[in-house]
């Protein structure tokens, strides 16, 4: 069963706030991929999760941080494994993803 991805509004409204930045379209590009491929696979754990994107960072409590757009953003999630549920909890830049704790977001 793939995985259900939640939050998605989160990442939607940062998009619409900054409709027409630089970069930002190309970041909106990379994240439908993330968004496409988190849908179609079961992550089972932490190990399926770095063998569909190698760079992303796994964090404690089922947390996982990807790079998109080549670092310029992140986007912090929150895995249920069992229950096949993704959360996205952060989107945002290199430098406002400095400014928040990645655990507890």
């Amino acid at each position: 069963m793939p995985m259900i991805v939640i939050g998605t509004e989160l990442v939607e409204r940062y998009f619409a706030a900054r409709a027409g930045h630089r970069g930002i379209a190309a970041a909106r590009s990379q994240y439908d991929v993330w968004l496409t491929i988190a849908g179609q696979t079961q992550w089972r754990g932490p190990e399926d999760v770095k063998r569909s994107h190698p760079k992303a960072s796994i964090l404690k409590g089922g947390r996982a941080v990807f790079n998109i757009k080549g670092n310029d953003y992140r986007l912090i999630v929150a895995i249920k494994y069992r229950a096949n549920v993704v959360a996205i909890r952060f989107f945002g830049t290199h430098a406002e993803y400095d400014e928040i704790d990645a655990e507890t977001v």
